[in-house]
Protein backbone atom coordinates (compact mmCIF):
# COMPACT_ATOMS: atom_id res chain seq x y z
CA UNK A 1 0.00 0.00 0.00
CA UNK A 2 1.55 3.00 -1.39
CA UNK A 3 0.98 6.49 1.17
CA UNK A 4 1.65 10.02 -0.51
CA UNK A 5 3.43 11.89 1.78
CA UNK A 6 4.80 14.32 -0.43
CA UNK A 7 3.63 17.07 -3.09
CA UNK A 8 5.42 15.97 -5.79
CA UNK A 9 4.34 12.43 -5.41
CA UNK A 10 0.24 13.54 -5.23
CA UNK A 11 0.76 15.52 -8.30
CA UNK A 12 2.14 12.37 -10.38
CA UNK A 13 -0.68 10.60 -9.35
CA UNK A 14 -3.44 13.04 -10.34
CA UNK A 15 -1.67 14.00 -13.25
CA UNK A 16 -2.06 9.82 -14.20
CA UNK A 17 -6.08 10.48 -12.77
CA UNK A 18 -6.35 12.40 -15.24
CA UNK A 19 -6.04 9.49 -18.39
CA UNK A 20 -9.09 8.10 -16.65
CA UNK A 21 -13.09 8.85 -16.79
CA UNK A 22 -13.21 8.59 -13.04
CA UNK A 23 -11.36 8.57 -9.65
CA UNK A 24 -12.62 7.24 -6.73
CA UNK A 25 -12.01 9.49 -3.37
CA UNK A 26 -12.48 9.23 0.43
CA UNK A 27 -11.55 10.90 3.90
CA UNK A 28 -11.18 9.95 7.51
CA UNK A 29 -11.70 12.72 9.63
CA UNK A 30 -12.06 13.58 13.65
CA UNK A 31 -14.84 16.00 14.70
CA UNK A 32 -15.76 15.12 18.54
CA UNK A 33 -13.57 18.11 19.66
CA UNK A 34 -13.85 20.93 17.19
CA UNK A 35 -16.65 22.59 15.05
CA UNK A 36 -14.83 22.03 11.42
CA UNK A 37 -13.93 18.42 10.54
CA UNK A 38 -9.62 17.40 11.22
CA UNK A 39 -9.09 15.84 7.70
CA UNK A 40 -7.00 12.85 8.71
CA UNK A 41 -6.43 10.63 5.53
CA UNK A 42 -7.38 11.03 1.59
CA UNK A 43 -8.00 7.92 0.00
CA UNK A 44 -7.89 8.37 -3.71
CA UNK A 45 -7.95 5.23 -6.57
CA UNK A 46 -8.21 4.85 -10.43
CA UNK A 47 -9.18 1.78 -12.78
CA UNK A 48 -6.70 -0.87 -12.07
CA UNK A 49 -5.63 -3.97 -10.48
CA UNK A 50 -2.36 -2.82 -9.52
CA UNK A 51 -0.49 -1.40 -5.79
CA UNK A 52 0.03 1.67 -7.91
CA UNK A 53 -3.69 2.73 -8.50
CA UNK A 54 -5.17 2.83 -5.38
CA UNK A 55 -3.13 5.09 -2.58
CA UNK A 56 -3.26 7.08 0.40
CA UNK A 57 -2.71 10.63 1.22
CA UNK A 58 -1.41 11.83 4.41
CA UNK A 59 -2.51 15.27 4.88
CA UNK A 60 -0.74 15.78 8.23
CA UNK A 61 2.47 15.52 6.44
CA UNK A 62 4.36 18.63 6.81
CA UNK A 63 4.85 20.21 3.49
CA UNK A 64 2.59 18.12 1.43
CA UNK A 65 -0.13 20.66 -0.53
CA UNK A 66 -2.94 19.28 -1.77
CA UNK A 67 -2.97 21.79 -4.87
CA UNK A 68 -2.76 18.80 -7.36
CA UNK A 69 -5.61 17.30 -6.12
CA UNK A 70 -7.96 20.34 -5.66
CA UNK A 71 -6.41 20.77 -9.39
CA UNK A 72 -8.08 17.37 -10.09
CA UNK A 73 -11.25 18.32 -8.47
CA UNK A 74 -12.00 21.42 -11.21
CA UNK A 75 -11.10 18.82 -13.39
CA UNK A 76 -14.31 18.30 -15.34
CA UNK A 77 -13.01 15.51 -17.53
CA UNK A 78 -12.83 13.35 -14.83
CA UNK A 79 -15.77 12.31 -12.62
CA UNK A 80 -15.18 12.26 -8.99
CA UNK A 81 -16.64 8.99 -7.26
CA UNK A 82 -17.77 9.67 -3.48
CA UNK A 83 -20.04 7.38 -0.97
CA UNK A 84 -22.33 9.60 1.30
CA UNK A 85 -20.55 12.31 0.12
CA UNK A 86 -21.82 15.32 1.75
CA UNK A 87 -19.06 15.49 4.97
CA UNK A 88 -16.42 14.52 2.74
CA UNK A 89 -17.16 17.67 0.00
CA UNK A 90 -17.77 20.03 3.47
CA UNK A 91 -14.20 19.72 4.24
CA UNK A 92 -12.90 20.36 0.69
CA UNK A 93 -15.24 22.82 0.74
CA UNK A 94 -14.10 24.50 3.97
CA UNK A 95 -10.40 23.77 3.40
CA UNK A 96 -9.86 25.21 -0.04
CA UNK A 97 -13.67 26.11 -1.42
CA UNK A 98 -13.50 23.33 -4.09
CA UNK A 99 -16.50 21.56 -4.90
CA UNK A 100 -15.57 18.13 -6.86
CA UNK A 101 -16.51 18.21 -10.44
CA UNK A 102 -18.21 16.41 -12.21
CA UNK A 103 -19.17 14.22 -8.85
CA UNK A 104 -20.81 10.86 -8.57
CA UNK A 105 -22.88 9.64 -5.27
CA UNK A 106 -23.16 6.12 -4.87
CA UNK A 107 -25.30 6.08 -1.84
CA UNK A 108 -27.47 8.96 -3.98
CA UNK A 109 -27.74 6.47 -7.38
CA UNK A 110 -28.31 3.43 -4.82
CA UNK A 111 -31.24 5.06 -3.84
CA UNK A 112 -32.50 5.55 -7.29
CA UNK A 113 -31.67 2.18 -8.22
CA UNK A 114 -33.70 0.44 -5.44
CA UNK A 115 -30.90 -0.80 -2.90
CA UNK A 116 -33.27 0.71 0.06
CA UNK A 117 -32.84 4.32 2.18
CA UNK A 118 -29.58 5.45 3.16
CA UNK A 119 -27.85 2.24 2.32
CA UNK A 120 -24.53 1.68 3.80
CA UNK A 121 -21.26 1.29 1.83
CA UNK A 122 -20.39 -1.55 3.73
CA UNK A 123 -23.87 -3.21 1.82
CA UNK A 124 -23.08 -2.35 -1.69
CA UNK A 125 -19.67 -3.53 -1.07
CA UNK A 126 -21.53 -7.11 0.05
CA UNK A 127 -24.12 -7.09 -2.65
CA UNK A 128 -22.70 -5.45 -6.05
CA UNK A 129 -18.55 -6.12 -5.43
CA UNK A 130 -19.44 -9.35 -4.05
CA UNK A 131 -16.54 -8.76 -1.00
CA UNK A 132 -16.39 -8.82 2.65
CA UNK A 133 -15.56 -5.54 4.34
CA UNK A 134 -13.54 -5.83 7.86
CA UNK A 135 -15.10 -2.72 9.44
CA UNK A 136 -13.17 -2.90 12.80
CA UNK A 137 -10.81 -0.11 12.32
CA UNK A 138 -14.26 1.97 11.80
CA UNK A 139 -13.80 4.23 14.84
CA UNK A 140 -9.97 4.41 15.17
CA UNK A 141 -8.33 7.91 15.60
CA UNK A 142 -7.48 8.79 12.64
CA UNK A 143 -4.88 11.55 13.97
CA UNK A 144 -2.74 9.22 15.27
CA UNK A 145 0.46 8.26 13.58
CA UNK A 146 1.97 5.83 12.50
CA UNK A 147 -1.16 4.32 11.08
CA UNK A 148 -1.05 0.83 11.61
CA UNK A 149 -1.76 -1.89 8.58
CA UNK A 150 -4.95 -2.92 9.33
CA UNK A 151 -5.98 0.86 9.77
CA UNK A 152 -4.45 1.37 6.16
CA UNK A 153 -6.20 -2.14 4.75
CA UNK A 154 -9.57 -0.59 5.75
CA UNK A 155 -9.12 2.98 4.40
CA UNK A 156 -8.08 1.49 1.15
CA UNK A 157 -10.86 -0.54 0.97
CA UNK A 158 -13.22 2.19 0.88
CA UNK A 159 -12.12 3.38 -2.75
CA UNK A 160 -10.89 0.25 -4.28
CA UNK A 161 -14.55 -0.98 -3.77
CA UNK A 162 -16.11 1.62 -4.62
CA UNK A 163 -14.77 1.43 -8.44
CA UNK A 164 -17.10 -1.49 -8.63
CA UNK A 165 -19.64 0.07 -7.02
CA UNK A 166 -19.47 2.67 -9.28
CA UNK A 167 -19.33 1.03 -12.49
CA UNK A 168 -22.10 -1.26 -11.82
CA UNK A 169 -24.64 1.71 -10.69
CA UNK A 170 -23.51 3.86 -13.53
CA UNK A 171 -24.15 1.09 -15.70
CA UNK A 172 -27.47 0.78 -14.24
CA UNK A 173 -28.61 4.45 -14.52
CA UNK A 174 -27.87 4.39 -17.86
CA UNK A 175 -29.69 1.22 -19.15
CA UNK A 176 -32.72 3.01 -17.18
CA UNK A 177 -32.74 6.15 -18.15
CA UNK A 178 -32.29 7.42 -14.40
CA UNK A 179 -28.86 9.30 -14.69
CA UNK A 180 -30.74 12.46 -14.53
CA UNK A 181 -32.44 12.05 -11.55
CA UNK A 182 -29.30 11.22 -9.78
CA UNK A 183 -27.91 14.63 -11.39
CA UNK A 184 -30.55 16.65 -10.12
CA UNK A 185 -29.48 14.91 -6.25
CA UNK A 186 -25.86 15.76 -6.78
CA UNK A 187 -26.89 19.84 -7.76
CA UNK A 188 -27.70 20.31 -4.37
CA UNK A 189 -24.95 18.37 -2.89
CA UNK A 190 -22.56 20.39 -4.79
CA UNK A 191 -24.11 23.61 -4.14
CA UNK A 192 -21.18 25.99 -2.27
CA UNK A 193 -24.64 27.10 -0.11
CA UNK A 194 -25.23 23.72 1.19
CA UNK A 195 -21.88 24.25 3.24
CA UNK A 196 -21.80 27.90 4.29
CA UNK A 197 -23.39 27.90 7.98
CA UNK A 198 -24.96 31.26 8.01
CA UNK A 199 -24.99 32.03 12.24
CA UNK A 200 -28.26 34.46 11.79
CA UNK A 201 -30.24 30.83 10.57
CA UNK A 202 -28.72 28.64 13.09
CA UNK A 203 -31.98 29.33 15.36
CA UNK A 204 -33.80 27.24 12.72
CA UNK A 205 -32.49 24.17 13.55
CA UNK A 206 -33.75 24.68 17.27
CA UNK A 207 -36.54 22.29 18.28
CA UNK A 208 -39.20 24.78 20.60
CA UNK A 209 -43.09 24.54 21.09
CA UNK A 210 -42.86 28.29 21.80
CA UNK A 211 -43.75 30.76 18.75
CA UNK A 212 -44.07 33.56 20.57
CA UNK A 213 -41.46 35.82 18.09
CA UNK A 214 -40.23 37.88 21.39
CA UNK A 215 -39.71 34.60 22.17
CA UNK A 216 -38.00 33.41 19.16
CA UNK A 217 -36.44 36.71 18.60
CA UNK A 218 -34.34 35.74 21.97
CA UNK A 219 -33.69 32.15 20.18
CA UNK A 220 -32.12 33.77 17.23
CA UNK A 221 -29.67 36.42 19.13
CA UNK A 222 -28.80 32.71 21.55
CA UNK A 223 -27.91 30.70 18.34
CA UNK A 224 -26.04 33.39 16.38
CA UNK A 225 -23.95 33.76 19.07
CA UNK A 226 -23.07 30.26 20.02
CA UNK A 227 -22.62 29.55 16.49
CA UNK A 228 -20.10 32.79 16.01
CA UNK A 229 -18.07 31.58 19.46
CA UNK A 230 -17.84 28.00 18.36
CA UNK A 231 -17.08 28.99 14.18
CA UNK A 232 -14.30 31.69 15.59
CA UNK A 233 -12.87 29.09 18.58
CA UNK A 234 -13.22 25.79 16.47
CA UNK A 235 -14.80 24.31 19.28
CA UNK A 236 -18.87 21.96 18.82
CA UNK A 237 -21.77 24.40 19.94
CA UNK A 238 -22.73 22.43 22.44
CA UNK A 239 -19.44 22.89 24.10
CA UNK A 240 -20.92 26.22 24.47
CA UNK A 241 -24.01 25.23 25.60
CA UNK A 242 -26.41 22.85 24.20
CA UNK A 243 -30.12 23.52 22.73
CA UNK A 244 -31.88 22.33 25.84
CA UNK A 245 -30.28 25.34 27.67
CA UNK A 246 -30.35 27.26 24.97
CA UNK A 247 -34.29 27.10 24.97
CA UNK A 248 -34.02 27.46 29.10
CA UNK A 249 -32.18 30.93 28.61
CA UNK A 250 -34.71 32.47 25.97
CA UNK A 251 -37.29 31.28 28.33
CA UNK A 252 -36.15 32.71 31.80
CA UNK A 253 -34.40 35.12 29.74
CA UNK A 254 -31.46 36.28 32.61
CA UNK A 255 -30.61 40.01 32.62
CA UNK A 256 -27.39 39.26 35.13
CA UNK A 257 -24.51 36.81 35.60
CA UNK A 258 -27.16 35.66 39.43
CA UNK A 259 -29.57 34.69 36.84
CA UNK A 260 -26.88 32.66 34.55
CA UNK A 261 -26.21 30.89 38.18
CA UNK A 262 -29.88 29.44 38.38
CA UNK A 263 -29.82 27.90 35.36
CA UNK A 264 -30.55 24.28 35.58
CA UNK A 265 -28.96 23.00 32.40
CA UNK A 266 -26.06 25.69 31.58
CA UNK A 267 -22.75 24.28 31.82
CA UNK A 268 -20.39 25.56 33.78
CA UNK A 269 -17.83 27.16 31.83
CA UNK A 270 -20.69 28.96 30.50
CA UNK A 271 -21.44 31.15 33.89
CA UNK A 272 -18.49 33.28 33.43
CA UNK A 273 -15.98 34.80 31.27
CA UNK A 274 -17.10 35.60 27.50
CA UNK A 275 -19.67 33.06 27.27
CA UNK A 276 -21.70 34.42 30.23
CA UNK A 277 -21.05 38.39 28.46
CA UNK A 278 -22.43 36.71 25.31
CA UNK A 279 -25.34 35.02 26.76
CA UNK A 280 -26.59 38.38 28.51
CA UNK A 281 -25.70 40.16 25.45
CA UNK A 282 -28.11 37.77 22.73
CA UNK A 283 -31.11 37.96 25.27
CA UNK A 284 -31.06 41.60 25.56
CA UNK A 285 -30.53 42.12 22.01
CA UNK A 286 -34.25 39.80 21.32
CA UNK A 287 -35.49 41.58 23.92
CA UNK A 288 -34.75 44.97 21.81
CA UNK A 289 -35.74 43.17 18.64
CA UNK A 290 -38.38 45.80 16.98
CA UNK A 291 -41.77 43.47 16.51
CA UNK A 292 -40.80 44.14 12.46
CA UNK A 293 -38.29 42.37 12.62
CA UNK A 294 -38.66 39.19 15.06
CA UNK A 295 -38.85 35.86 13.21
CA UNK A 296 -42.13 34.88 11.42
CA UNK A 297 -43.48 31.17 12.35
CA UNK A 298 -45.28 30.23 8.77
CA UNK A 299 -48.36 29.21 9.77
CA UNK A 300 -49.23 27.32 6.71
CA UNK A 301 -47.04 24.78 7.59
CA UNK A 302 -48.55 23.89 11.06
CA UNK A 303 -49.29 20.73 11.67
CA UNK A 304 -53.27 21.70 12.78
CA UNK A 305 -53.95 21.99 9.30
CA UNK A 306 -52.83 18.89 7.79
CA UNK A 307 -55.35 16.58 6.71
CA UNK A 308 -54.82 13.29 8.36
CA UNK A 309 -56.92 11.43 5.72
CA UNK A 310 -55.28 12.75 2.94
CA UNK A 311 -52.02 12.12 4.34
CA UNK A 312 -52.40 8.96 4.84
CA UNK A 313 -53.50 8.06 0.93
CA UNK A 314 -50.43 9.89 0.05
CA UNK A 315 -48.17 7.64 1.85
CA UNK A 316 -49.53 4.85 0.41
CA UNK A 317 -49.15 6.23 -2.62
CA UNK A 318 -45.83 6.64 -2.20
CA UNK A 319 -45.45 3.18 -1.13
CA UNK A 320 -46.80 1.91 -4.41
CA UNK A 321 -44.55 4.02 -6.34
CA UNK A 322 -41.58 3.74 -4.81
CA UNK A 323 -42.22 -0.40 -4.88
CA UNK A 324 -43.24 0.18 -8.81
CA UNK A 325 -40.35 2.19 -9.55
CA UNK A 326 -37.55 0.42 -7.00
CA UNK A 327 -36.75 3.87 -5.55
CA UNK A 328 -36.36 4.52 -1.77
CA UNK A 329 -39.30 5.92 -0.69
CA UNK A 330 -37.17 8.71 1.49
CA UNK A 331 -35.62 9.95 -1.36
CA UNK A 332 -38.89 10.42 -3.26
CA UNK A 333 -40.68 11.94 -0.21
CA UNK A 334 -40.65 12.51 3.36
CA UNK A 335 -43.09 11.97 6.03
CA UNK A 336 -43.07 16.15 6.67
CA UNK A 337 -43.37 16.48 2.51
CA UNK A 338 -46.28 14.50 2.80
CA UNK A 339 -47.88 16.35 5.65
CA UNK A 340 -47.21 18.87 3.71
CA UNK A 341 -48.86 18.50 0.68
CA UNK A 342 -52.30 17.18 2.28
CA UNK A 343 -51.83 20.62 3.96
CA UNK A 344 -51.99 22.66 0.75
CA UNK A 345 -47.93 23.12 0.66
CA UNK A 346 -47.34 23.06 -3.37
CA UNK A 347 -43.10 24.31 -3.46
CA UNK A 348 -41.90 21.43 -2.65
CA UNK A 349 -39.11 19.07 -3.91
CA UNK A 350 -41.60 16.23 -4.36
CA UNK A 351 -43.51 17.65 -6.80
CA UNK A 352 -40.78 19.04 -8.93
CA UNK A 353 -38.31 17.77 -11.48
CA UNK A 354 -38.26 13.38 -11.48
CA UNK A 355 -40.04 13.55 -8.08
CA UNK A 356 -42.87 14.51 -10.10
CA UNK A 357 -43.02 11.76 -12.75
CA UNK A 358 -42.89 9.60 -10.08
CA UNK A 359 -44.80 10.64 -7.54
CA UNK A 360 -45.73 14.38 -7.47
CA UNK A 361 -48.04 14.22 -10.36
CA UNK A 362 -50.57 11.64 -9.04
CA UNK A 363 -50.05 13.03 -5.52
CA UNK A 364 -51.55 16.35 -7.00
CA UNK A 365 -54.78 14.81 -8.77
CA UNK A 366 -55.08 12.84 -5.70
CA UNK A 367 -55.65 16.00 -3.72
CA UNK A 368 -57.54 17.42 -6.07
CA UNK A 369 -60.09 14.14 -5.78
CA UNK A 370 -59.00 13.91 -9.32
CA UNK A 371 -58.27 10.01 -9.14
CA UNK A 372 -58.44 7.42 -6.38
CA UNK A 373 -56.28 4.35 -5.27
CA UNK A 374 -57.92 0.56 -5.63
CA UNK A 375 -56.18 -2.07 -4.32
CA UNK A 376 -56.36 -5.67 -6.33
CA UNK A 377 -54.20 -8.24 -4.62
CA UNK A 378 -50.81 -7.20 -2.59
CA UNK A 379 -51.27 -4.15 -5.72
CA UNK A 380 -52.09 -0.64 -5.28
CA UNK A 381 -53.38 1.45 -8.23
CA UNK A 382 -54.60 4.41 -9.26
CA UNK A 383 -57.69 5.35 -11.27
CA UNK A 384 -58.66 7.59 -12.90
CA UNK A 385 -62.23 9.42 -11.86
Amino acid sequence: MKTITTTQDLDAFCSRARNFDYVTVDTEFLRERTYFSKLCLIQLAIPGDGPEDAVLVDPLENGLELDPLYDLFRDTSVVKVLHAARQDLEIFFVDAGVIPDPMFDTQVAAMVCGFGEQVGYETLVRKIARQPLDKTSRFTDWSRRPLTEAQKTYALADVTHLRDIYEFLSAKLKETGREQWVAEEVRTLTAPETYIVKPEEAWKRVKTRNASGRFLAVVRELAKFRESYAQGRDIPRNRVFKDDALVELASTKPATHNDLGRSRLLLREARKGDIAEGILKAVQDGLDCPTEDMPKVDKSQSKTQVNPALADLLRVLLKAKSESFGVAPKLIASAADLDSIASGERDLPALAGWRRDVFGGDALRLCDGKIALTAKGNDIRTIDL
